[in-house]
């Protein structure tokens, strides 16, 4: 008799390949927390769009399973942008400013609901080092490691991070490590401006509890967001800018900020590390010439 089991023609390193990549891309749960009712889903189907008006595959909404999806569709499912928190408040910038310490900030930013990634993500990652680090780097978002570790920069990337740093002579303690979201986006799909906008404030405001004297960002997005900036990495890296946390209002820090590549685009394009190796030694002269 044939064997049944459709998985037996795989190897094990095979297999574990496949569990680590679901895990990559967001699938971190054999079963759901909560109950999902198919065929209500399949009867609250609405009818056929017409032509040109197809809705996008993740938010079709069929009794088909995940599977089924994703073979119609041929894997290509994006995770959709999680829907607006409704009761969401902005953030009050004169209570933030009264935040005096990275603990009580890191306190706000727990209680914080204004963003719908929270609801999301299995932990808020928050940054790791200590006030008066000298260097600041920023990255874009929490993967998957990180969102379960609750620490930035934890994972292949995080590593390649710290060899870098050490060549110019600063430890990971030396150094202090965030994102531009708390939060890890479902399926490290790509930030929407709205959920930047949201974790902006309180970025800003860790940078000068963190007082650094100069700031990397790591990848294209991070500058941008710090920057508001649309150029994209290629043209941005290696230029120095006067970054302000404060623009156009008393009381903010101003300092040098370098973009440079993200480790994790290096890890896939090694022949780019001559130009973060250059970058690296300009922080380095950089903070050398301070007084």
């Amino acid at each position: 008799m044939a064997d049944l089991d459709p998985y037996a023609a795989y190897s094990r390193e095979s297999l574990v390949a496949m569990l680590r990549w679901q895990l990559e891309a967001g699938v971190t749960e054999a079963l759901s927390p909560e109950p999902y009712d198919r065929f209500s889903a399949a009867a609250a189907a609405p009818a056929a769009t017409t032509a040109g008006q197809e809705l996008p595959p993740a938010y079709a909404p069929t009794g088909d399973s995940p599977l089924a999806q994703a073979r119609r569709h041929k894997g290509r499912i994006a995770a959709p942008p999680p829907p607006a928190t409704a009761d969401a408040k902005p953030v009050n910038l004169a209570d933030l400013y009264q935040i005096k310490d990275l603990d009580g900030l890191r306190a706000a930013v727990d209680a914080f609901e204004g963003s719908s990634l929270k609801r999301y993500a299995t932990n808020t990652v928050f940054g790791d080092g200590a006030a008066g680090a000298r260097i600041m780097c920023v990255g874009e978002a929490p993967g998957a490691e990180e969102d379960r570790q609750g620490v930035p920069f934890v994972g292949p990337s995080g590593k390649l991070l710290d060899r870098m740093l050490a060549a110019i002579g600063f430890a990971r303690s030396d150094v202090y490590i965030a994102n531009t979201l708390y939060w890890r986006p479902p399926g490290n799909r790509t930030p929407t401006p709205e959920e930047r906008a949201q974790c902006l404030p309180f970025l800003m405001r860790q940078i000068e509890l963190v007082g650094p004297r100069a700031i990397i960002t790591l990848g294209g997005p991070a500058a941008q967001t710090l920057l508001n900036e649309k150029t994209g990495i290629t043209r941005l890296r290696g230029k120095w800018f006067d970054f302000q946390t404060r623009p156009g209002l008393a009381g903010g820090m101003e300092l040098p900020l370098l973009p440079t590549f993200h480790p994790a685009f290096l890890l896939r394009q090694p022949a780019q590390k001559r130009e973060a190796w250059q970058d690296l030694r300009a922080v380095r002269d950089k903070l050398a010439a301070q007084p």
